[in-house]
């Protein structure tokens, strides 16, 4: 990974380049930990070398995920100083045509979607493109950035739901929203045998059941409602444990939600992990909880490792989780159906195997990263060279500059 600030970096030429891959600008607000942001690592790490060369530009800080990053790939940052920092466009736009890129994807909606489309009109960026990752609040597309709807050629969707949703609910238009489904390193999330000195090390004793979910502690994912399943739970096997792996704002709040609850004693705050193939990996039962979803990534890990998941039934979640097949899906906010399947799946080795063995084949057939990078690369080829035909030039023929990293 190479680090660079608007004032320091862009100020030297960079070292050559080849001329033929085409250079992709990914923009993020900041690379912290979450679904998108891993999401955009697998890409970026796994994006054809010799079609593409990816850089990555984030509004204010790195974020600890860029520490994933390859060394070959630039990633810019500190150009926004406050929200209505307009000269931002400029800075971008500087950027943008001192790299020669050819194409952006802004992730996620909010300030990184609409300072990067409007620098990359205003530098004749040839691809604009949006990557949506929810479905309404807190991540919904704002009036500003509808307005910057006809410079755009196209939404990303993560899901067919998922589009229907931005077409329905958001009102993009139908033929400018594709679809490149969620996908996971199958072999990093795999079944393993549970860790034993990692499960004592979390003080969980080493026959307490365990229910677990991967989330940023924040309103939409609803921990609430985990930690009242917690407490059912618990009253019926009064072994079981919980794990909460992630970390935000609400952190302070669920812990003292817990110990109201009187669950404090068996729900455990983990914060942001590196080891998450290996929690999940102890778990027996994987919950979400969330009011608003798109497709998360979390369900897909929990799946690819062989664990039933129980979820609500909210964004594309269905389309993952199919009822009965790997795994149990609730109506938002239904604590008492979540409770019910969780402890059947305790009682049920067998039943809770079964799920977990057709879950992994699922995500390997339909949610691997190698079709998500697949997805990607084809989009973003089809889209340069139909704006090259309206352009009347083709990518091949183009004279660069030398430019450096």
């Amino acid at each position: 990974m190479l680090v660079g600030t608007y004032e320091s970096d862009l100020a030297t030429p960079p070292p050559a380049q080849r001329a033929g891959p085409m250079r992709v600008m990914f923009f993020h607000t900041s690379l912290f930990v979450g679904g998108a942001e891993a999401l955009l690592v697998d890409l970026i790490r796994r994006l054809d070398r010799d079609r593409f060369v990816p850089e990555i530009c984030c509004l204010k800080d790195v974020g600890p995920l860029a520490a994933a990053l390859p060394d070959d790939v630039p990633v810019f940052h500190g150009f926004i100083k406050h929200k209505y920092d307009l000269p931002v466009v400029a800075r971008l736009a500087r950027l943008l045509r001192q790299r020669q890129i050819d194409a952006i994807v802004t992730v996620g909606a909010g300030d990184k979607m609409f300072w990067g489309r409007l620098a990359a009109r205003l530098a004749g960026v040839p691809v604009i493109a949006s990557a949506l990752h929810s479905t309404g609040w807190p991540d919904g597309i704002s009036r500003l950035n509808r307005l910057l709807t006809p410079i755009t050629d196209a939404f990303i969707a993560v899901a067919q739901p998922h589009a229907h949703y931005l077409i329905e609910q958001e009102k993009l238009p139908p033929r400018r929203v594709r679809v490149v489904v969620n996908g996971i390193d199958t072999e990093r999330f795999r079944p393993r045998p549970a860790d034993a000195a990692l499960r004592a090390s979390l003080g969980l004793p080493a026959d307490a059941p365990l229910a677990g979910i991967v989330a940023r502690l924040s309103r939409e994912k609803n921990h609430e409602m985990f930690l009242e399943v917690a407490r059912r739970v618990r009253e019926r096997a009064p072994k079981a444990h919980f794990l909460i792996v992630g970390e935000g704002i609400d952190r302070a709040r669920l812990e003292q939600l817990a110990r109201d609850l009187g669950v404090a004693d068996c729900v455990h705050f983990l914060g942001n992990r590196s080891d998450v193939p290996e929690l999940l990996a102890m778990i027996d039962v994987f919950l979400l909880t969330s009011h608003i979803e798109a497709s998360p990534v979390s369900v897909l890990e929990a799946l690819a490792t062989g664990k039933p998941v129980v979820a609500t039934r909210v964004g594309s979640v269905g389309e993952t989780v199919t009822d009965g097949e790997v795994g149990f899906l609730v109506e938002p906010g239904d604590a008492a159906h979540m409770t019910e399947r969780t402890i059947e799946l305790f009682s049920d080795a067998r039943l809770a195997q079964s799920l977990g063995v057709r879950g992994r084949r699922l995500v390997i057939e339909r949610a691997s990263v190698e079709r998500m990078v697949e997805g990607y690369q084809d989009l973003l080829e089809e889209l340069f060279a139909s704006k090259s035909r309206m352009r009347g030039q083709r990518k091949e023929t183009r004279c660069r500059q030398p430019i450096t990293a």
